[in-house]
């Protein structure tokens, strides 16, 4: 007959306890981003949705071994989490990395480049009157 975790974890010894609590503290530490969407309560169509993306880009998001920073911010943001970049070296020293706070969002990405063409085209009537105006 199968026992209950409780049981077993009752006849185990403070320092077995102990050691099975680190284990798992040190599991939900670190976990891939698919895990870590799910230990958050969102499937790949809800966080898509606050991505403002396709669940097929969550997809691919989560089966890549690398990605942008931004990406990876916007996906941690889309849960409602920070995303923090530290540095951590063997004489014990950790700095947290800011350089990549300023970051565009692929929202602000797209909007700088739909923009950008017609802001060029307004340069370029500055910089070349009409053949009117060249002629006055």
């Amino acid at each position: 007959m199968a026992k209950k975790f409780s049981e077993l974890r009752d006849k185990m010894s403070p320092e077995r306890r102990a050691a099975v609590e680190f284990r798992v503290q040190e599991a939900l530490a670190e976990m891939p981003l698919s895990d870590l969407r799910r230990a958050r309560d969102y499937t790949q169509v809800t966080l898509a949705k606050a991505m403002e993306t396709t669940q097929g880009e969550v997809s691919k998001i989560e089966a890549r071994t690398d990605c942008y920073v931004s990406t990876l911010r916007n996906y941690i943001n889309a849960m409602g989490g920070d995303l923090e970049i530290v540095a951590r070296f063997a004489d014990g020293t950790t700095i947290q990395i800011n350089q990549f706070s300023d970051l565009d969002t692929p929202a602000q990405v797209l909007a700088k480049a739909v923009s950008a063409p017609v802001e060029k085209k307004r340069q370029r009537r500055r910089r070349h009157p009409s053949r009117n105006e060249a002629r006055i």
